[in-house]
């Protein structure tokens, strides 16, 4: 049974910190590569990072470069996402994202969530 399981979020004042891990279970972790999505109120769904497998290279598009880090433990089975300088549009349920793909068979395991609120 496979299970993927976000923490670490929660009410942070816009310039602040906060970390997000996720937890993967049920799946060879290294094979996957591992992302964070966000979505807003009346958003779609976003990617905001990813870590691919082999040599973990990663991916942020322009709106969190220099402001988010993702990073993966594959021993552990987790992957983190640091994110600084939080603005208040930084606010969304963020989730996690596993994806396998083997060919033309792809896997993709998503969490529940977790709510990320940046206001004063």
């Amino acid at each position: 049974q496979v299970q993927v399981v976000e923490s670490g979020g929660g009410l942070v004042q816009p310039g602040g910190s906060l970390r997000l891990s996720c937890a993967a279970s049920g799946i060879t972790f290294s094979y996957y590569v591992m992302s964070w999505y966000r979505q807003a109120p009346g958003k779609e769904r976003e990617l905001v990072a990813s870590i691919g497998t082999p040599g973990s290279s990663t991916n942020y598009p322009e709106s969190v470069k220099g402001r988010f880090t993702i990073s993966r433990d594959n021993a552990a089975n987790m992957v983190y996402l640091q994110m600084g300088s939080l603005k208040p549009e930084d606010t969304a349920v963020y989730y996690c994202n596993a994806k396998g793909i083997w060919g033309s068979r792809t896997l993709d395991y998503w969490g529940q969530g977790t709510q990320v609120t940046v206001s004063s």
